[in-house]
């Protein structure tokens, strides 16, 4: 729904106290100005901490510094005429329990008056005492459109030249996220005329890495991989390819439902943390990973706002990729010691992840699912489970070519990697990328050019985990073929 008309139907639908969360206080009083100008002809009566009212020297020395005073002088009867307090940076107060009794006061009061009051602060969180009190509304970060518009002015100020329409989606995908100063900050940065598109591009992602710090447990990948490449893994490239589009407006216009995510399931080192990334290059959606470690803290609620937290910067950021690598080492079986902290922020991940309508594509790689809780795993969570098994003949063949290519572009093709993926069954993908600079360690360190017998060397040297660890994936692959689930 646009903001403006959910500004318009709350204020309409007789709700008397709204709280918006916002980064963007200048644009939020903006568009409340033009609102209530626009329905009820008049200006609104603003507070904030510092100056106190503004537009009434009757009030504004006693409620500086001092919240409660500015709650207490909307019940005063000379301000009966006026029809919206604005108070800024309120979620700084709403936790005092006089500021907390006084709004629960306020709300009758202001529903016989016809009067309302609406609160702004930058946390997406109230108190729960005050929910059943409180309107709460989020205002979205610019959209496309306005991005655009802010781009195109830039463009026409600064005399760049952006001719091409692909170059200039490329940017406003880059800019998702970011807030209007942000973006006029950024763009008022770059200065010079003969500016590459890349270059652009590249400074904009560096302050989203930066930018994305500021939300603990998130962290953000550059979509800058053009030379990934995965060797194997046909059926579950094949199920991309077929949604690589479907993010686009003319799969919206078609009316194709967007997928939600995939759960990678297998062995260590055979592919499940590269796909993450592969998925973000060949899409070309930016690449968010969710570290859920650094989520959970001693201090009750903290955890649960870090994780409403995260998911509302990915759907701030969205079309995007989320990648939680290793969900199983943190949404396994509850601990029954953390006041059932790890059970709540659980279930708003699920809740998100089964309800969510926002183009934000979830990647999900597990080592195993044994500890998953059952919910997890229940169909519309993910589109589907692909279990990711030990590399076969063929696929090490390719494993092989893409990292001695990547060393060697020119002459690869002398090493013997029909003989090399032979004695390497029961290697993962990583311990093949391993043996071979293994290989190449060993040659530079005689001084001279890495060969096929280097390699050899290393793999006859190394024990895979298909060996160390062969009861537990032994087991895992039976699951794995058992038919509950896809194979990649």
């Amino acid at each position: 729904m646009n903001f403006k008309k959910e500004i318009k139907d709350t204020l309409t639908s007789g709700k008397p106290i709204i709280y918006v969360s916002t980064e963007e206080e200048d644009k939020l009083e903006y568009i409340l100005n033009y609102i209530i100008q626009e329905i009820f002809n008049q200006q609104m009566f603003s507070w904030n901490f510092i100056d106190g009212y503004t537009g009434n020297p009757n009030y504004s020395f006693n409620s500086a510094q001092n919240p409660l005073e500015a709650l207490n002088i909307i019940t005063k009867h000379d301000n009966n005429a006026i029809k919206v307090f604005f108070l800024k940076d309120f979620n700084l107060f709403l936790k005092d329990v006089g500021i907390n009794r006084k709004l629960k006061n306020l709300y009758k009061y202001l529903q016989q008056t016809n009067q309302y009051l609406i609160l702004s602060g930058a946390t997406h969180d109230t108190p729960i005492e005050l929910k059943e009190y409180i309107s709460h509304l989020t205002m979205p970060l610019p959209s496309k459109k306005e991005i655009t518009i802010e781009l195109d002015r830039f463009i026409s100020n600064k005399s760049i030249e952006i001719k091409i329409e692909e170059d200039k989606k490329m940017i406003c995908m880059a800019y998702a996220g970011f807030s209007t100063n942000r973006i006029r900050e950024s763009l008022s940065q770059l200065t010079t005329n003969k500016l590459s598109i890349k270059y652009i591009i590249q400074n904009i992602l560096k302050e989203k890495s930066k930018l994305t710090k500021k939300t603990e447990g998130l962290q953000f990948y550059s979509t800058n991989h053009d030379n990934l490449e995965i060797g194997g893994l046909e059926n579950l490239k094949n199920w991309l390819t077929i949604r690589n589009s479907t993010f686009s407006q003319k799969a919206y216009l078609y009316g194709i439902t967007m997928p939600k995510g995939i759960l990678l399931v297998g062995i260590q080192g055979t592919g499940k943390s590269l796909s993450a990334k592969t998925i973000s290059s060949q899409w070309k959606l930016p690449l968010f990973r969710l570290d859920v470690s650094k989520i959970f803290t001693g201090i009750l609620g903290t955890s649960e706002n870090r994780m409403e937290k995260i998911i509302n910067t990915c759907i701030n950021n969205s079309p995007c990729i989320l990648w939680i690598d290793e969900i199983d080492k943190v949404f396994n079986d509850y601990n029954s010691h953390d006041s059932g902290t790890q059970q709540r922020v659980t279930n708003i991940f699920l809740t998100w992840l089964s309800e969510k309508k926002e183009k934000v594509f979830v990647v999900a790689t597990a080592n195993t699912i044994n500890k998953l809780p059952i919910e997890l795993l229940r169909k519309g969570r993910f589109d589907e489970i692909f279990f990711m098994d030990l590399p076969n003949f063929k696929e090490r063949l390719k494993i092989f070519q893409i990292h001695i290519k990547k060393l060697r572009p020119v002459t690869w093709n002398r090493y013997n990697i029909y003989y090399l993926s032979k004695i390497t069954k029961g290697f993962s993908g990583a311990e093949i990328e391993q043996s071979t600079l293994e290989g190449m360690y060993r040659a530079f360190y005689e001084e001279r050019e890495f060969t096929t017998m280097d390699i050899k060397h290393s793999i006859l040297n190394m024990i895979p985990l298909s060996k160390t660890e062969h009861d537990k994936i032994l087991k895992l692959r039976k699951w794995g073929y058992s038919g509950k689930i896809k194979i990649a």
